[in-house]
């Protein structure tokens, strides 16, 4: 029997990175998972995102793992889908026990990353995105009356300023909606505490996804080799893998963690100790 048995996980973000290494790694632990992912690309992300033929090769793997999935394409931009996916995921798996608002953009590549677009498409989509994930979950988890566990994806970017570069309204917008991750988490976890619903965040460092390893961010390293040498990790690794995020994950929604909530999980290698 997994730490996670007889539970349903609604992940955002999961046809990919993050998001599908959180889902294979709950599978493995016994969790149903109900998924969603845009899988189309935004004018303001300066590299290839999600597609639905990545959606169907997580619903492959979690199915692998003799674990149960119902994944759709929805925007988190959209509260309304995420209501139906939602809505959808009980319907066939009977509950839902485990939240994971992942799913995020990092639009500082390229020329647009200079515009208002920029800024505007990752607050939406990394904080309101958030926002909406709980507003989505949050009616079964109370109906239930059975607590539940609620993780939010920020970053490191979320308690620290270092990740910046002057003009790049991008990465400042991300920079801003990673640290109100952090607040809406906070408010969160106050007022679900007495209906025991555990609310939390968790922080990766540079995370080998396709987030961060393409060719964009490379030309963007390679042009600002002074400014971003300032996100290394303290212990000796160049990037975390995906199911590092995963693991911290796992113990947050399972028993183990039961008294937790309302906290700050970095997974960073040391990054902010420097």
């Amino acid at each position: 029997m997994g730490r996670l048995t007889g539970k349903v996980a609604f992940i955002t973000g999961v046809a990919r990175g993050q998001g599908r290494s959180h889902a294979l790694r709950l599978a493995e632990e016994g969790a149903a998972i109900v998924g969603v992912d845009l899988c189309s690309q935004m004018d303001s992300v300066g590299y290839p995102m999600a597609t639905p033929d990545d959606l169907a090769e997580t619903v492959k793997l979690v199915e692998e793992r003799d674990a149960r999935i119902v994944a759709t394409q929805a925007d988190v931009r959209d509260l309304g889908a995420l209501r139906t996916a939602v809505e959808a995921g009980v319907a066939e798996l009977g509950r839902l026990d485990i939240v994971l608002a992942n799913a995020g953009i990092f639009p500082g590549i390229g020329e647009v990353a200079s515009t208002g677009a920029a800024f505007d498409d990752v607050v939406d989509v990394n904080m309101t995105g958030v926002y909406n994930t709980i507003e989505a979950a949050l009616p079964q988890l109370l109906a239930q009356g059975e607590g539940g566990s609620i993780v939010l994806t920020s970053s490191v970017a979320g308690l620290s300023g270092r990740l910046n570069l002057a003009g790049n309204a991008g990465m400042m917008g991300y920079i801003a909606a990673k640290h109100g991750v952090v607040g809406l988490m906070r408010a969160y976890a106050n007022m679900l505490a007495p209906q025991s619903i555990r609310v939390n965040s968790v922080h990766p460092g540079a995370v080998n996804t396709p987030m961060i390893v393409n060719e964009g961010f490379g030309a963007l390293a390679a042009e600002h080799p002074v400014e971003l040498s300032r996100l290394v990790h303290a212990m000796p690794v160049e990037m975390l893998e995906a199911v590092d995020i995963s693991n911290a994950i796992l113990w947050l929604c399972s028993d183990e963690a039961r008294y937790v909530t309302g906290v700050t999980v970095p997974v960073d290698g040391g990054f902010m100790i420097l």
